[in-house]
This record gives C-alpha cells, structure tokens and sequence, in this order.
C-alpha cells in the first residue's frame, strides 16, 4: 500500500514541494550554489525537451486530421483568444468590485543569492514559437499532399518523444521542483506569500471560477460530461505548481488528457501541446486582478476604464505570443502595461513581484483550462 501511494505522481510532487520548503529553511550558504546549479541544470534538460515535445506531437497529430487540419487549427487560436479575453474581462471586473475594499502593505525585499556553483548551458535546438509553427506547417503539408512516408516518420520521432518524456523528463520534475522551492523558502518567499495572502487567495478562487466556467462550456458545447477530462487533471495541476511553466508540465498534461474516454488521442497530442504555449488565461487573469492591486497599492486609484478596454483587447493577442516558461506572461505584457495602463518602473516592478509570488497558480490554471478547450477541438474535428 506504502509502495503504491508512493508511486503516485501527485503524493511523489507534493513531497518534494515540502522537502524544499524543510531544506530551504535551514540551508547553510554554503550549500545555496549547489541547489541553484541543481534547479539550473534540471531546468535545462527540461526545457530543452519542450520544443522536441512540441514537434514531436503537434506535427503528427495535425498530419492527421487531413483535409480539415487548417479549420481545426483556427478554430483552436480563436476559442484560446476568447478564453484569454475572457479572463482578462473577469481579472479586472473582481479587481475592480474587491481591491478597493482590501487592506494590502508592500512586502519586504527578499534575501538576494550568492553566486552559481557552477551552470551547465543545453540551448534547446529551436525556440518554442519556431517549433510550434514548424509543427503546424509541417503537419498541415504532410496532410495537404498526403505524404505517407513523412507522416510515417512522425509517428516514430513522436514515440521517441514519449519515452524521453516517460524515461527523463517525468523523473526530473520532483528535482526540479524540490531545488526551486527549497531556493524560494531560503529566500523569504514562502513567508511573503502571508503579506500578499488575502489577495492571493482571492485571485486563486477567481481561478477556480473561471475554471468551473470553461468546463461548464465545453459540456455545453461538446455534448459531452467535461468531468470525464477534468478528474485526470491534478497531477498536471500540481505539476504546474511545482514548476511554474506550462512547457514544463507539458509531458504529465499529455498523460493526463490521453486518460480522459471522450477525447481522441489524435485531438489530444495536437491540442495540448498547442495550448500550452498559446492559451495562458490564468495568468491574464491574474495580471489583470494584480494591476488593480498595484495601482491601488501605489496610485490610490484604478486605471480609467477605457483604457483597460484597450489593455484587455491588446492583451489577449500578447498572451498567444507569450513563451511556456516563468513569467512569460507578464514579461511579454510589460509594454501593454506602461504604455496604456500607465505604471512607472516603480509599478511594473512591483507588477512583477507579486505576479511571481502566486505564478505557479495562475500556470496551474492555464495548464488545467487546456483540458476544457481540447475538449472543444475535440468536438469542432468531429464536426468538421
């Protein structure tokens, strides 16, 4: 019994959550270089994966849906433009309703770092966009000519892919995230999250609505119980937790929507990679509801509200574009959030603080959303 409650994945996550917050509290100085070469060099092979995943799923799967692979495609940007609309809409209007009435005080600045023990470069063979369009294009040339022998050939490179996936990228993960957390507690960051709580928690349970809100429309949509893919969602969902990157998560995101019975695996190999780096409504929603609160915290006030119409529209098309990794999403967002909302440096860094607090929740989000969108894909191929 001990044996197989230690051979699930989300018991094996949560332990090297807690092992890294235990370490990182008493972690000498000496040792702090060390745990940061071992959170670097993980981090490495990990995201040096990611565009072989991307590839090695997006590109068969798409091959695969033949003459409807160019609707199914669009159909997908369209519904993860919507959602991250939406959620950016939903982010500001709890923002607006709840900030106000909200007590907050800046946190303190965090411990800085020693130096890198040592870093171990592993540059990833392309970028994640370059593997994701190379993916559509080849897929959709492999389904426009009908080439069988290339289509052939995907089908092999993506199990190679699987068992990189199962025999190395799954086994890192609890490193990965162990290094990470144990850094973030040495640092004062698990004690931060308590100034920031209220906030936090709130825009945690903001995730969960929107979350209970995509299902909802995926069922009606799809026709089909949107629980069926949801209950096999927490290991990806703890997952993304630990890492905070929805590239990261995206080999236990694959295994997850493959256990579902009402998505077509086809549908799920093109999908979810597909969202995981295009559809990142948990941190738009995030970003939206915290710019509410710096601008509260620091102004006095909230933006006006034609420019927030402005931020959410523009933002929408910033969240596609923004990579799978830490961050991304606000990083990418830093123009939007200057030139229309109208925050100093002062602002964006303060932005950027409390984003990253909560990051790992908000790509939670993103990874489990993906799910209900794959569900809708699902349905449109079906269709079409």
């Amino acid at each position: 019994m001990v044996r197989k409650l230690l051979g699930n994945q989300i018991v094996i996550l949560l332990l090297a959550v807690i092992f890294g917050i235990v370490v990182g509290g008493f972690l000498p100085v000496e040792a702090v270089g060390t745990v940061m070469s071992i959170k670097q060099v993980a981090a490495q092979v990990i995201f040096f994966m990611v565009p072989l995943i991307i590839l090695g799923f997006v590109a068969p799967s798409i091959a695969k849906l033949q003459s409807g692979a160019t609707r199914v495609i669009l159909f997908a940007f369209a519904i993860a433009y919507i959602s991250s609309l939406g959620a950016a809409a939903f982010g500001v209007g709890m923002g607006k309703l709840i900030v106000p009435m909200l007590n907050i005080s800046e946190a303190e600045c965090s411990i800085e770092l020693p130096q890198q023990l040592f870093s171990l470069e592993i540059p990833p063979v392309m970028s994640v966009m370059t593997a994701l369009v190379l993916a559509v294009f080849l897929g959709l040339g492999t389904a426009w000519v009908k080439a069988e022998r290339i289509s052939a050939l995907l089908d092999e490179f993506q199990k190679i892919v699987l068992r990189l996936v199962s025999s190395i990228l799954i086994p890192i993960l609890p490193i990965f995230i162990a290094a990470n957390f144990a850094l973030m507690s040495y640092q004062g960051e698990i004690s931060r999250l308590w100034i920031f709580l209220p906030v936090i928690m709130i825009v945690i349970v903001c995730h969960f609505v929107w979350l209970a809100l995509v299902y909802g429309l995926a069922a009606l949509y799809s026709g089909r119980n949107s629980w069926h893919v949801l209950r096999h969602y927490a290991p990806a969902y703890f997952t993304a937790v630990g890492t905070m990157s929805s590239a990261a998560t995206l080999g236990v995101a694959l295994k997850c929507a493959h256990k579902s019975d009402v998505l077509d695996d086809d549908i799920v190999d093109f999908a979810v990679p597909l969202f995981a780096n295009i559809h990142l409504c948990g941190s738009v929603l995030t970003e939206s509801f915290f710019i509410c609160v710096v601008s509260q915290l620091l102004y006095g006030c909230m933006p006006p509200l034609d420019a927030f119409i402005l931020f959410i529209f523009l933002f929408g098309i910033f969240a596609i574009g923004a990579p799978g990794v830490p961050g991304g999403t606000v990083l990418a967002s830093l123009g939007l959030v200057t030139a229309v909302i109208g925050f100093d440096e002062t602002g964006t860094a303060m932005l950027i603080a409390i984003f990253a607090l909560q990051d790992s929740f908000g790509t939670a989000c993103n990874v489990t959303a993906d799910g209900a969108l794959t569900l809708m894909v699902n349905k449109f191929s079906e269709k079409h």
